[in-house]
């Protein structure tokens, strides 16, 4: 008799993973060619009527295939777009039913892997999708299980991310450990403080052993939409005085700098509203900028820049350019280190005291912590961590595998 196998799915703002388990062994599952993450993106190609996924979505977008591009969607669960319909190559389509088509692919591309498509699946969940309102918060699981239910899963039940974090951490201890788990994903910040140990890990009911958990509804793609909009639109017109001395209408930029509404601006009503700013510009010019991007859709690519240079101004410690020739030629912006701090104090100052505010629930103090673990993408960036270190001294921060993390503690069961 085959034994049941069993998947996770991090189905991320950003990226998604997936890793099953077999007769008790966890594995992360190569998802793309060699990649154990993919871009949780969607491309409906309009030139072959094709849907495309993951990096060959976003690649064909950039190259100017005719067609739409889906990102962010888990940042729409629990609103009430959820139901509504979007047009795209073969018909109109809620946001629902597209999301049940990523999660398909996901089970398809495991199935491939694994020899037959699982039917049992445990999917990753935030503390909070949305932050101080339960009947949303719940709103947002039943349709994500509603959109697994249609993407072919039968068994699908739901894991904290953080707490998912916790047992994969769990795999490399030693010893006994309080352990604060930070996940900072694209659309999130989740926070468990548990103990974990060789000995707890073979327990069946863990409940005791998860002391706290807190979130709060802030992540990756809130950190592009500030840097975008501080380094890249003032130069299509935001904060830009008119004539009358008045500020342009701040709506298209936030919009334009928010992954999952960019594509909202390419319809026919936004434009002609974003063509009648035009006797709010003082400097036409940049007003002619803010048209080509929305009349060429350039949104994502901008978008796509901004990650970018995010990323390799963390890492390098250096200054990033970021391309907007797309918007005029030989345009650029820039990203320095003290650029990336001074953008994402605000918004990294209430994710660490959502930390704090965790420990504090757990009935513990900082330095009763054996470590801080992170996982998630965003938990990489040196300016969280450098804020980490400041606020939770002499406590020893391990990163993880940032992207597989989840994934494979989900699997776990």
């Amino acid at each position: 008799m085959q034994t049941e196998t069993l998947i996770g799915i991090d189905f991320g703002t950003s990226n998604s993973a997936v890793a099953c388990s077999v007769g008790g062994s966890v594995r992360l599952l190569p998802i793309e060619g060699a990649a154990i993450t993919l871009p949780t993106a969607l491309f409906f190609n309009a030139e072959d009527r094709s849907t495309h996924f993951g990096r060959e979505a976003i690649a064909l977008y950039l190259a100017g295939t005719e067609g739409r591009l889906m990102r962010s969607l888990k940042s729409l669960l629990g609103s009430a777009l959820m139901q509504e319909k979007t047009a795209v190559y073969d018909g109109l389509v809620s946001f629902e039913d597209i999301i049940a088509r990523f999660l398909h692919e996901l089970g398809s591309r495991a199935a491939r892997e694994l020899g037959r498509r699982p039917e049992r699946v445990v999917i990753g969940r935030p503390v909070h999708f949305v932050d101080d309102d339960p009947k949303r918060d719940q709103r947002a699981e039943d349709s994500l299980r509603q959109a697994a239910r249609a993407a072919g899963f039968r068994d699908i039940a739901f894991q904290l991310e953080p707490i998912a974090a916790a047992f994969d951490y769990e795999q490399r201890v030693a010893r006994e450990s309080l352990v604060l788990i930070v996940d900072i994903g694209g659309g999130t910040s989740d926070f468990t403080v548990v103990r974990v140990g060789p000995d707890r890990a073979t327990r069946a009911d863990r409940g005791a052993d998860v002391l706290a958990t807190t979130g709060v509804h802030i992540g990756g793609t809130d950190f592009d939409q500030r840097l975008n909009l501080e380094r890249v639109m003032p130069q299509l017109g935001f904060r830009h005085t008119g004539a009358q001395g008045r500020e342009v209408p701040n709506k298209v930029f936030f919009e334009l700098s928010s992954w999952h509404l960019i594509n909202w601006l390419y319809a026919p009503r936004a434009v002609r509203q974003a063509q009648d700013l035009r006797t709010s510009y003082a400097e036409t010019r940049l007003h002619d900028r803010l048209m080509t991007v929305l009349e060429e859709r350039h949104g994502h690519r901008i978008a796509s820049e901004v990650e970018r240079a995010k990323i390799d101004s963390s890492v390098t410690d250096a200054e990033a350019r970021i391309d907007l020739s797309c918007a005029e030629a030989g345009l650029a912006a820039s990203l320095s280190p003290a650029d990336l701090a001074q953008q994402l104090a605000a918004l990294l100052e209430p994710v660490v005291a959502c930390a704090h505010a965790c420990v504090k629930r757990a009935g513990l103090r900082s330095g009763d912590l054996d470590a801080i673990y992170l996982t998630g993408g965003s938990s990489a960036l040196r300016p969280f961590q450098q804020a980490l270190r400041r606020s939770f001294a002499g406590v020893p921060l391990v990163e993880g595998d940032l992207f597989g993390g989840v994934a494979a503690g989900l699997a776990c069961g």
